[in-house]
């Protein structure tokens, strides 16, 4: 798409960028819904002329926003982002969060750490009221030990098959880690989860975000735009 050429309204990527200004270092997320939001990003820069810094959380978000002629700094030189935008696989009523089809679920929870605010953006088929309905769990692995690390995830109960290419290869993450997507087990809460697999030496990161969006923008099927937001903490 030519930045020359006149966008289609598209209410969701508006929203996600409509917080950004001037001055501020951006998270750009991965996959088609984020890529949305990176063209009302582009838009927003030139017609309001900001001065803005960006930090792909993939390859393929930095070539797309380097191609719209966005700012791209390296996030080895960056402590602290500003706001982040990203999208998700799952989203359930706690805005906990499975991410990572896209297969860059290690840059982006880097990112998402390092960000002051992160608003993620799905349709309304993301939304479930259990994580592991509808998407499995990517796992990212190190190819070093493969098969012993596949053998401690299926003892834990957490079965899937090694992700590949339609070439047949295996996939690879741009920090060059395989990927399991395995089966989410319902018998286990997402926090114990994410602390098993956190446990097993060679998993480098899950796709378990259980603690990380600040907001989610829920797309309807009618266009409109809904807000779930963070419950605030009890007080003791």
């Amino acid at each position: 798409m030519s930045s020359q050429q006149p966008r289609v309204a598209d209410a969701l990527a508006d929203a996600a960028v409509a917080e950004i200004e001037s001055g501020m270092i951006v998270g750009l997320g991965t996959g088609r819904t984020s890529g949305r939001a990176l063209i009302a990003l582009d838009q927003r820069v030139r017609e309001e002329n900001l001065s803005i810094k960006c930090v792909p959380t993939s390859h393929a978000t930095e070539t797309q926003a380097r191609a719209l002629g966005l700012t791209v700094v390296d996030f080895a030189m960056v402590d602290s982002i500003d706001y982040l935008f990203d999208g998700a696989d799952e989203v359930d009523p706690d805005l906990r969060m499975i991410k990572g089809r896209g297969g860059a679920l290690v840059r982006e929870r880097v990112v998402a750490h390092a960000a002051k605010r992160r608003v993620y953006i799905v349709g309304e088929d993301k939304l479930v009221q259990h994580l592991g309905e509808r998407s499995t769990l990517p796992v990212a692995i190190h190819y070093f030990g493969l098969a012993s690390i596949r053998k401690q995830l299926i003892n834990m109960g957490f079965n899937g098959v090694v992700r590949r290419t339609l070439s047949g290869d295996h996939f690879l993450t741009d920090q060059g880690n395989l990927v399991i997507d395995v089966t989410y087990p319902t018998n286990i809460s997402p926090e114990d989860a994410a602390e098993m697999l956190d446990s097993v030496p060679g998993v480098v990161d899950h796709g378990l975000f259980l603690c990380e969006a600040d907001e989610v923008l829920v797309e309807t099927k009618e266009g409109k735009i809904e807000r779930m937001l963070r419950p605030a903490p009890h007080a003791e």
